[in-house]
């Protein structure tokens, strides 16, 4: 008995201090080495910020860049981050992205189905997703582009401007910040 409470004592304080030890670990590390000294990211438009850039926004107007749907919570709920976790052949999922799938195109109708990116149909695993690949963007361009009065070439200038490379140019693929992607957009509106 006597080495049993002993080793409960030893093993309490060893989650205490290496709980306490691992995250003060962590938060020295991203002071020094982390981007923005840990903190997340945030993006601002007329100097007041408009949201963190690695998590989704909500989009649903025709002048803005949609991102990917996502099925954390009532959407974008970083509390509620999960996946749907139905299968690919699960009839309600299916259900679901056809239904966007039909949402989409009453967008866009210069589209067909088969050209419609299944990136913008589906949620990522997280829900949180705030990428999507440069022809996620480059089929939004035309409802965009008319919606703002813009020229489609104008617009497509803008989404080459802020599609981010492979890191070294090797890990990971072409993706568009779908949040900064629309404040450059914004912003290149207001220089107009």
């Amino acid at each position: 008995m006597k080495t049993l409470w002993k080793s409960f004592k030893i093993t309490l304080a060893f989650c205490v201090f290496f709980s306490v030890f691992y995250v003060l670990v962590l938060w020295i590390f991203a002071q020094f080495a982390g981007p923005n000294k840990g903190n997340a990211e945030v993006a601002t438009l007329n100097g007041k910020v408009v949201g963190a850039t690695n998590v989704g926004q909500m989009f649903t107007k025709d002048i803005y860049f949609w991102g990917r749907p996502s099925a954390a919570g009532d959407g974008y709920d970083a509390s509620s981050s999960a996946g749907s976790n139905k299968g690919p052949t699960n009839e309600e999922y299916l259900a679901e992205v056809a239904a966007r799938v039909d949402t989409f195109l009453v967008h866009h109708p210069y589209l067909s189905r088969k050209e419609v990116p299944a990136e913008m149909v589906t949620a990522s695993g997280s829900g949180l997703d705030p990428d999507i690949t440069p022809a996620g963007a480059y089929v939004q361009v035309r409802r965009v582009a008319s919606t703002r009065g813009m020229s489609e070439e104008a617009v497509k200038a803008i989404v080459d401007k802020v599609v981010e490379k492979p890191l070294l140019g090797l890990f990971g693929t072409e993706k568009v910040n779908v949040l900064k992607l629309n404040i450059a957009l914004e912003e290149a509106n207001r220089n107009k």
